[in-house]
This record gives C-alpha cells, sequence and structure tokens, in this order.
C-alpha cells in the first residue's frame, strides 16, 4: 500500500495541536518518517510541550512555531492537519480555506487509506458509551480470530500510524467524537458499520447549540450508501430517523436476559446490544458475540473496579465527563451505600438532576474543585470539599465502611485542576497506591 506514502511524501505540511496525549507526536513522527515537511504549531509554549517535544528531538524534518499560531503558516503549505477541538471559527482555518490549502483530520485520513486499501471501517459514536461500544467490538473481533485494528479517541495512540499495519479484509474499529468526524465531513465519507449510542447534553460551552453539536456527528452517517449499516440507540432513533440518513438506521435489540457481561449497569447492557448488533453485521456467530461480550472488561475509566480496600469496593468512573454521565453510575450501584467522589470544570449543562440523583443514592460526598463544583455545591444537602484528589481520596475513605462502594465519577471536565481527564485518571490511581499499598 503506497497510497499514503505517496500523499504525504515530500509534502509542507503544518500540524496544528501537538498536544500532550501522544497522539500528536505518534502523528508528527509518522509524517516525519514518510518524509513530509513539517511545520507543527501549537498556543502552548516549548516549556509546556517537553515531554512531547523531547520525543521528535531526532527528526530534522520538523519544525515548530510555538506559543503561538502564525497565518502564514496555514497558507504557505500543501495542507495542514488539525487536532480535534479546534474552533469552529478558527481563523487560521479560514486562512487556510481562503487560500484554497486543504485542511485535513488524521483519523479521517486513517479511515480513507484504509478503506482504499480494502479494510471495513467500524466507526462509533455518541455522547456516552462509544468508548465502552468501541473496546468491546473490538474485543469480540479479536477474539474471534479477525483481524481488527482499534483506532480513533484512544489514548495516547496515533491511528494514522496504524496504516502500514492494514491489509485487505481487516477490520479497524473508531471511537470518533464530535470533533473527528469533522474530519469526515470534510472527506465527505463515512464508516460502512456505524454505531450512534445517544445525544445528550455536551459540549455547550464549544458549541452554539445541540443542533451544531449533532450536526458534527451526524457525519458519522451523512456520506454511507443505502447498503451501509447504521446502528442506533433508542434515545437518539427519531432525530436521526428525521436526518433522512442514506442508510437505515436499526435500533439495537437488547442482548438476551441470560447473556452476563462483566460490566455493571444498565446502560452498559444498553452498550452491549450496540455492540452486538455491529458484530452481527460484520457476520461473527451468535455464538461468538455472546463469548466476545461476556468476556470483556471495563475500560480504564470506564465504571472500571479497581481493587477492594478495607472492604470497599473502589470504582473508577473518571471519564464520566457529563452529569448523564455520573447519574448512570450512581444508577448502577442503586441499592448500595455509596462515597461519591464528583466535580470539576463546568460545561455549561444543567445539574438538577445530578443534584438530585447524588442526593438521593450518595451516603457521602466529596467535591473537586472547580467551575462546575461551584454551580453544583449549593444544591447538594451535604458535602466536603476537597482542594486536590489526594485529599478527595483521603477524605473519601474517612466517610466509607466496610460493604461500601467508592465511587470517583466527576460528571464535569478535568480543565482548572487537572491538565486533561487522562491526568486526572492517573492522580486517581495514585493517590489509592499513596493511601494503602498498590492497586
Amino acid at each position: 500500500m503506497t497510497a499514503y506514502k505517496d500523499f504525504f511524501a515530500g509534502k509542507r505540511v503544518t500540524l496544528m495541536g501537538l498536544g500532550l496525549l501522544g497522539r500528536g507526536v505518534g502523528d508528527a513522527a509518522f509524517l516525519a518518517d514518510l518524509g513530509a515537511q513539517l511545520l507543527v504549531t501549537d498556543r502552548k509554549d516549548k516549556a509546556a510541550l517537553a515531554s512531547s517535544l523531547d520525543q521528535l528531538s531526532g527528526f530534522a524534518n520538523i519544525q515548530y512555531a510555538l506559543g503561538e499560531h502564525r497565518v502564514a503558516d496555514f497558507q504557505d503549505t500543501d495542507m495542514v492537519i488539525k487536532a480535534a477541538g479546534v474552533p469552529l471559527d478558527s481563523p487560521y482555518i479560514k486562512a487556510a480555506r481562503d487560500a484554497g490549502v486543504p485542511v485535513y483530520m488524521s483519523t479521517a485520513l486513517f479511515a480513507k487509506f484504509a478503506r482504499e486499501a480494502g479494510a471495513t471501517i467500524v466507526g462509533v459514536t455518541g455522547t456516552r458509551g462509544k468508548s465502552t461500544v468501541t473496546h468491546m467490538i473490538h474485543h469480540a473481533l479479536a477474539r474471534a480470530g479477525r483481524r481488527a485494528h482499534l483506532g480513533g479517541n484512544v489514548r495516547g495512540l496515533s491511528t494514522l500510524a496504524l496504516l502500514p499495519e492494514v491489509r485487505a479484509g481487516d477490520i479497524a474499529v473508531l471511537e470518533l467524537d464530535s470533533w473527528q468526524l469533522q474530519g469526515f465531513g470534510d472527506l465527505r465519507m463515512s464508516p460502512e458499520v456505524a454505531v450512534f449510542t445517544n445525544l445528550l447534553m455536551d459540549h455547550l460551552n464549544y458549541y452554539p447549540d445541540m443542533d451544531a453539536y449533532f450536526s458534527d456527528k451526524a457525519n458519522i452517517f451523512k456520506y454511507q450508501q443505502a447498503d451501509d449499516t447504521l446502528i442506533v440507540g433508542a434515545q437518539i432513533r427519531d432525530r436521526i430517523a428525521n436526518s433522512r440518513s442514506p442508510a437505515s438506521p436499526v435500533v439495537a435489540k437488547p442482548i438476551p436476559a441470560d447473556w452476563q457481561p462483566q460490566i455493571k449497569g444498565a446502560h452498559n447492557r444498553e452498550n452491549a446490544a450496540l455492540a452486538a448488533a455491529a458484530l452481527r453485521a460484520l457476520k461473527l456467530s451468535e455464538q461468538q458475540v455472546r463469548d466476545g461480550l461476556e468476556s470483556f472488561q471495563p475500560v480504564e475509566g470506564r465504571l472500571q473496579f479497581v481493587a477492594e480496600r478495607r472492604g470497599v469496593k473502589i470504582y473508577n468512573d473518571n471519564n464520566a465527563t457529563t452529569p448523564d454521565a455520573t447519574v448512570a453510575a450512581l444508577q448502577a450501584f442503586a441499592g448500595e451505600r455509596i462515597v461519591l467522589i464528583t466535580g470539576g470544570s463546568d460545561k455549561g449543562i444543567p445539574l438538577d438532576i445530578l443534584a438530585e440523583q447524588i442526593n438521593r443514592h450518595a451516603s457521602a460526598v466529596v467535591l473537586l474543585p472547580g467551575t462546575g463544583t461551584d454551580r453544583l455545591a449549593p444544591m447538594l444537602k451535604s458535602a466536603i470539599k476537597a482542594k486536590d484528589m489526594a485529599e478527595a481520596v483521603r477524605t473519601a475513605f474517612v466517610h466509607a465502611r466496610a460493604g461500601d462502594v467508592l465511587l470517583l465519577s466527576p460528571g464535569f471536565a478535568s480543565f482548572g485542576l487537572f491538565t486533561n481527564e487522562y491526568e486526572r485518571n492517573d492522580a486517581f490511581l495514585q493517590a489509592l497506591r499513596e493511601l494503602d499499598g498498590t492497586v
């Protein structure tokens, strides 16, 4: 497969956004290895990006513009590859388009070239559940002996750098957030098998309204063919039907009652139903589907059982970054005594249901600092504020007793106290290690 090599080799590429999560570093190294003349631009400065820059120090064909973006870098180039989360009204992206410079996103480019190589693209999106459904599908495929690649919104992974591994007949399973789907819209392509789990309030600090949020996510089905597969959760069925999708949306049927996935919560049985429908579309047998779903372990930070300490069962739901996600986690433990660690940075989402569910289900609440916490705290019957994660974990254990569930489920973004949600995840695990042995 040489198409992607020819596409990048010798080209001047502006990579907008290096970041600290590893995906940008992987993209940059991959492009540099292919012989692209790379200009990496990021608003973070050299000091903030030191760990990422160290990994790229051996490349002579990478230049940097750090601490700022410069309009000329987006005009005098052969292409721009933008990172997720670039503002919708970015003047730099507008400058590129006005100059006739094509703008791409790396996961969408992977999908384009993987499809051209003969792979089937499976895409999963939705406000909640997309990580779990994506990993379920990939796990079941691998267990059934199918060649499958996991990519998209995966921590530390450059999906673009997976291209050399792709062969005809492979299946690429991609977790796609609304930002990555902007890139699919630019290429006017959608996965052959698309899963749309739900649409709940999120990212209203980025999108002007829910219609704009849905519009980006709709790229997962907008360019499908009539004979492609579109699987939807019941919550999003009517909105997609009204969008006149090319492929007829199919609502996933519940998994049989005697199937017993190892992940908690009614919402995870819904996730399993969505994954099962996709796996059937990919021609797995019913037994292979069941085996895959029942052997699947929770993804890190998604209602994941971490350990038991002093008789307290500890669950890591760090990636619950919306009120709806934390509500689902609380309901998964209904009837049990819950000590909840929650709070963080505001996304502009209503909090009344979250507060009501916390007051109903949580025996004790420890709050992490943040702008969202400031809105939530007055709505709670009682809560204890902590200055950081370590104090939050210590305080939670003071209020927990044997048989309780200690649940980290923030319900908000991580910014402010943490650089990103992964740093928050790691801080939670580190706090547990410091508290009592190794987790």
